[in-house]
């Protein structure tokens, strides 16, 4: 086995490693050469966790997508201009699959030509150099490393690098990009890089990028874990205004964006985790704005229905989760486990960062530090002791049931001490006798000397 391959396994955590079996099944099915590619690559070979799996095909990706949807996955998205597809496997796990191709970026506004292509032109023509680098899982050369631009080395020296110097040009919202990486990744910008960055900011090349990767850019900021961080840098450099003119100076809510960085740090860590944060960071950002400039960012973003719902309807559909968690009626943490637990994750969120009632601050942060984590320990001989077939509802119902009798269980008290018998009491010490070698204790001398000039003499 190739060292890639075993230090991409020892990576991935379970649901990622199914996922990327199905999708090798499927690509060896259709007779497309498939790579591991992108931020799944940079983020293994760099040391962090793998958020979303990137997968490159030589070949239409479109091809993959009834096969991987009748094993399980589901489909999020088609582009049918890059031949790519976006699906969420079970458990959560995101991935991409594209086509390799090229990109002929039009100067007069037009879409970019997008043509087949090779792996290694696919590669030359990305943004950074950390993110130019593939792993061959097929079965001629799977393990294979292939790095045309050198960006293991960049990656090594924690150093961002534009992969030519066109990259901002040919695609403007690489700029949102590198200030987003810049952050997560806790990388330097290459000097070369930064003067490309900066003539591509004065030349006004932001303003082209469409409303619609606009949108895709703010989610990422949005699930990122220091979104702060990164508007205060947008805004240093002149992009967040892209966004909107009036989340510049004290309308940008970087406190409050600090608050909500805080209440995410309490959910798990996973995918899921990220996804929810979207509607609670548009309150965030848009906390204060007035009503009209909130309709010009959404305009602006071309957000839908969907989207728009989600947002503004977040605090009116998070009154009755507050109210639940504020009765004094739940008072078990099985209730609050339950209660929780079952509750959108984004409205739970939300009720971190804005609830002012000490009952339900308490009780979730109960939730999160003691009765999630209770839960997590269970082992699978104990769950594999829960009667029912798993996802039938008597399955569901007894493991309802084993989650609350663990959660509502009182730890036992610690044994009492054994009563011990006090030491019996030390023998008197024996009286001094007079004889050879007897001496009076100090002050007898001068005792008698007072009692005989007191009268207190012999009688």
């Amino acid at each position: 086995m190739s060292d890639y391959i075993y230090m991409l396994e020892s990576h991935l955590n379970p649901g990622q490693n199914r996922a990327v079996a199905a999708v090798h099944r499927a690509a060896a099915e259709s007779s497309l050469n498939l790579f591991l590619t992108g931020g799944a690559m940079r983020d293994m070979l760099a040391g962090f966790r793998i958020r979303d799996l990137d997968f490159v095909v030589e070949g239409s990706a479109l091809l993959l997508a009834k096969a991987l949807e009748a094993g399980g996955a589901s489909l999020i998205s088609t582009d049918e201009v890059h031949k790519s597809i976006a699906l969420v496997f079970p458990g959560g796990v995101t991935a991409t699959i594209a086509m390799a191709h090229r990109e002929n970026p039009s100067r007069n506004g037009a879409k970019p030509q997008i043509t087949p292509a090779t792996i290694q032109e696919d590669l030359r023509g990305r943004d950074f150099t950390c993110n130019a680098i593939a792993l061959s899982l097929n079965k001629a050369s799977r393990g294979l490393l292939l790095d045309p631009l050198n960006g293991l080395a960049d990656i090594q020296r924690r150093e961002l690098r534009a992969a030519n110097p066109y990259v901002f040009y040919d695609d403007p919202s690489r700029l949102l990009r590198l200030v987003r990486f810049r952050v997560r990744l806790e990388f330097a910008v290459e000097e070369r890089t930064q003067t490309q960055a900066a003539a591509a900011r004065e030349s006004g090349v932001a303003q082209s990028i469409p409303p619609r990767i606009l949108g895709q850019e703010l989610r990422q900021i949005a699930s990122e874990n220091s979104p702060s961080e990164i508007l205060k840098l947008l805004e240093e450099n002149e992009l967040l205004e892209i966004f909107s003119p009036a989340l510049n100076g004290p309308k940008l809510n970087l406190g409050g964006m600090m608050k909500l960085e805080k209440a995410a740090r309490l959910l798990p860590v996973d995918a899921g985790s990220q996804a929810v944060r979207w509607a609670p960071f548009l309150f965030v950002l848009t906390e204060k704005l007035p009503a009209r400039e909130r309709q010009a960012l959404a305009r602006t973003l071309e957000l839908s229905k969907a989207d728009l719902a989600q947002w503004q309807k977040l605090e009116t559909r998070s009154k009755k989760l507050e109210t639940a968690l504020r009765s004094p009626r739940l008072r078990k943490p099985s209730q609050v486990y339950h209660l929780v637990s079952a509750a959108p994750p984004d409205e739970v969120l939300f009720l971190l960062y804005h609830s002012a009632l000490k009952p339900v601050q308490e009780r979730l942060r109960s939730h999160f530090q003691k009765y999630l984590p209770a839960v997590q320990e269970i082992t699978q001989e104990e769950w594999s002791q829960v009667p029912g077939t798993p996802g039938s509802p008597r399955y569901q119902k007894a493991r309802h049931d084993f989650i609350t009798r663990r959660l509502d269980r009182r730890a036992p008290k610690p044994p009492a001490p054994p009563d011990i018998p006090p030491p019996a009491p030390a023998p008197p010490a024996p009286a001094p006798q007079r004889g050879s070698g007897w001496r009076a204790q100090p002050g007898t001398v001068a005792r008698r000397a007072r009692a005989s000039h007191f009268g207190g003499g012999q009688g």
